[in-house]
């Protein structure tokens, strides 16, 4: 890859969080990344991040469990950017709660952002990987994939998209696509410390006691998933696929 031609990356909820760490190590990796989430206004801050650096960014907004939305934002990266040819589908929600007071709003809006949204991303920009030869398909799992108290919906979603990147990695790997998922364990983002509230604990004291539990004596930082990311887009990772990386400071933490 050259400067001249650099490949575009697109990184779904890149606002904030994960998202955004990856978003700017994928651009320092010399990549151009389209910068999507739900509102293009949200987008601002990481693409000015990535420019600000000397990167290209571009700032796209869309709602990944709509069809439509997503292949016209697939389209306008396509005619902005040029063909993407890496993904990382690291949208996401929670609703959690416990299975007996959880509603059908809860479950449908889980599945559709992490599963729907997944399949809609990756079936859009695949044409364009397969004429590359060449695709690079990221999504990012949970250790809640495992099960996990009162998180029924977002479990399952997360151990859905284990099963789509497996089949993923089988379907496209003779085109010389690969696809990985990473499950992140504890992660400080905003995400966690909507938990954190949701519990009544003080953030601080949240990040204590799950640093407690973990191997490595502490919380995760977005960027650790940047940096798992960055490899598996790689050149190098051309023959790692169908792999689900936990990424959490230890074995399950």
């Amino acid at each position: 890859m050259s400067e001249a031609t650099p490949r575009v990356a697109i990184v779904t909820g890149a606002a904030r969080g994960i998202g955004a760490a990856t978003a700017q190590r994928l651009a320092a990796d010399g990549h151009a990344v389209a910068v999507l989430d739900l509102d293009e206004a949200n987008t601002k801050e990481t693409v000015q991040a990535i420019e600000a650096a000397g990167g290209t960014a571009l700032g796209v907004g869309a709602d990944v469990s709509d069809a439509e939305q997503v292949q016209a934002a697939v389209d306008r990266v396509a005619a902005e950017l040029g063909p993407p040819v890496v993904l990382i589908n690291n949208a996401g929600v929670t609703r959690d709660n416990m299975l007996f007071k959880m509603t059908e709003v809860d479950w449908d809006v889980v599945m559709n952002v992490h599963l729907r949204g997944a399949f809609l991303m990756a079936r859009a920009c695949q044409k364009y990987m397969v004429d590359a030869t060449f695709g690079r398909i990221v999504n990012l799992s949970s250790v809640s994939a495992l099960g996990n108290r009162g998180q029924a919906n977002y479990s399952t979603a997360k151990a859905g998209l284990q099963g789509f990147t497996k089949t993923l990695a089988i379907e496209l790997g003779k085109f010389g696509v690969t696809a990985n998922a990473i499950a992140p364990g504890f992660i400080q983002t905003e995400m966690t410390k909507a938990t954190a509230e949701r519990l009544g604990i003080a953030f601080d004291d949240f990040i204590k006691g799950a640093a407690s539990q973990i191997p490595v004596a502490r919380v995760g930082q977005p960027e650790d998933i940047a940096h798992l990311v960055s490899f598996f887009v790689s050149e190098g990772a051309g023959f790692v696929s169908g792999q689900v990386v936990y990424a959490a400071g230890g074995p399950r933490a």
